[in-house]
């Protein structure tokens, strides 16, 4: 995968998703691209191009599929921003998953023990 150009973004969320490239050590080369069709809202427009993006990144497996926007290169440059908060142990996105990871299992605790 190739660096997708900055689009739309502006200079400073490009230059810190360049910095999260270089401080976390991730290979373009090791992310597979794909663009399949989306589907949902957006309209026959969505249904007919193959705008959805799909990233994976090799070494981990650790797949997104980004479809915000209509435009293929503004989705391809967000997609690769939420490949590196997943790949950031630092993320304040993994934090919050592990919180309601943890919030769901103590429910599903209670939930079991109630009708025990």
């Amino acid at each position: 995968m190739n660096l997708p150009p900055q689009s739309q973004l502006t200079d400073a969320k490009y230059k810190e998703i360049l910095s999260m490239i270089n401080r976390l050590g991730v290979d373009l080369a090791d992310v597979e691209e794909k663009f399949v069709k989306g589907g949902g809202r957006g309209g026959q427009k969505i249904n007919k191009t193959s705008n959805n993006v799909q990233l994976k990144h090799l070494p981990t497996g650790t797949l997104v599929r980004y479809r915000g926007f209509r435009d293929r290169s503004m989705n391809r440059i967000l997609a690769l921003r939420e490949l590196l908060y997943k790949l950031d142990p630092d993320s304040p996105k993994n934090h919050e998953a592990e919180k309601v990871r943890k919030q769901k299992k103590r429910r599903q605790k209670r939930h079991v023990a109630k009708f025990a």
